[in-house]
Order: C-alpha cells, then structure tokens, then sequence
C-alpha cells in the first residue's frame, strides 16, 4: 500500500520524534497531543518546548489536539504512556477504520492486568491490523536524525514490509520481525533493567555490577 499521511497519538518526546522521522519519510503527518502548552508551542515556534526542546519540527508536520483528526491518516504511531494506552485507545476507537495499520511505540506492561500493549490494543480497537516497534533509541536522537536501528514487528509480513519501507530513511532503519510479543517483552524488561543499571551506576557499584 502507499502510505502518504500519518497519524501520531501522543506529543510526549517519544511521539515527537516519531512524528519528525515519519515526516523525514515523506508522509505528511498529523500530531496528536493532548497538552494544550504543546499545541500551542508547535503551533507558534515548530517546537515542542516542554518535551522536545531545541528540536524545530519537520514542515510537514502539523499538530492538533482532537483525535477525530486522525480518522483520514493512513496509519497510526501509537505512542502514549503505556498506562494510558488502554484509555487513548478507547477515545479513538470510533475513529479507526477496518485494518487500520496501529504501530504501537509504548513499551510496557498494562498495570494491574499485566497484559501487553497488543491485547490492549485487540480489546479497545479489534478492527485495526497490530504491528509494534520497539528497541534502543532516545528520542532527542532520534529528531535530531542521529542513527537509529529498531525492530518492527508485525505477524503479517506483507504489511510489515510496506510499513518499514514507509517509515525508512537514511537515519532511521527498522528491521521487520514477526514476533510481537518477543518484541512487546523484551522492550518492557530493557526498560527495568535500564533503570537497575542507572542504579547501579549512580550508587557507584562498579561496572561489574553494571554488566
């Protein structure tokens, strides 16, 4: 398929920089942020001063605050913190087409139910086709087009394929898997062990500690 708009759900630094590669790409892209002091910030400076300073967005970027805006998009970042997910998702539900491709971006467990961001997504939006891009990356990175490998998982690899073709540039290279819950998984446990060895770090335990 050719995918020429996107949709990002989520104005946090990581939903920021997404929206920046998906614009490095060639799609015209649609960023959704419910922070008014971001809408309005993107809107007068091209810059998302209270996550992304210093970064100046992509013109082919805009912003908004209503997730009705997304309806058209070709398909859709999600990106908000992986404990919103399920309420996000929810909201813009009656928006979401049939196989509607949903990228989720958010690692995490849900907490209390402890499901992945896959069954979040099957439970709110069962008509959208789920894929999910995980890895190492930063995002003031990430926007500013440093090098950047991740993993894009999707069990249907026909449309794997056209959306790593689609989200691809020079700075950007996923790598298409087909196992979304390896993906899911290991991102959620990078994230505690990143937060043990900062620990580990900060207290001065040593690199065999770190290791």
């Amino acid at each position: 398929m050719d995918y020429r708009t996107a949709g990002v759900i989520g104005g946090g630094a990581w939903g920021t920089a997404l929206a920046q590669v998906a614009a490095r790409a060639g799609l015209q892209v649609t960023l959704q942020a419910r922070e008014t002091e971001v809408v309005e910030s993107i809107r007068a400076r091209r810059v998302n001063e209270a996550f992304l300073p210093g970064v100046e967005l992509d013109p082919a970027v805009s912003v908004t605050d209503d997730l009705a805006d997304l309806a058209g998009c070709d398909l859709i970042l999600a990106v908000p913190p992986a404990q919103h997910l399920r309420s996000v998702l929810r909201a813009f539900a009656p928006h979401a087409r049939a196989d509607l491709p949903i990228l989720l971006c958010s690692k995490g467990v849900e907490r209390g139910s402890l499901k992945l961001m896959t069954q979040v997504l099957g439970e709110t939006v069962p008509q959208a086709a789920q894929a999910v891009l995980s890895g190492p990356s930063f995002a003031g990175e990430v926007a500013r087009g440093l090098p950047t490998a991740v993993t894009l998982a999707c069990a249907d690899e026909a449309l794997g394929q056209d959306l790593l073709q689609t989200l691809s540039s020079p700075g950007f290279r996923p790598y298409l898997a087909t196992d979304l819950i390896g993906a899911e998984a290991g991102g959620a446990v990078k994230n505690v062990l990143a937060i043990a060895c900062g620990i580990a770090e900060g207290r001065g335990l040593g690199r065999s500690a770190h290791a």
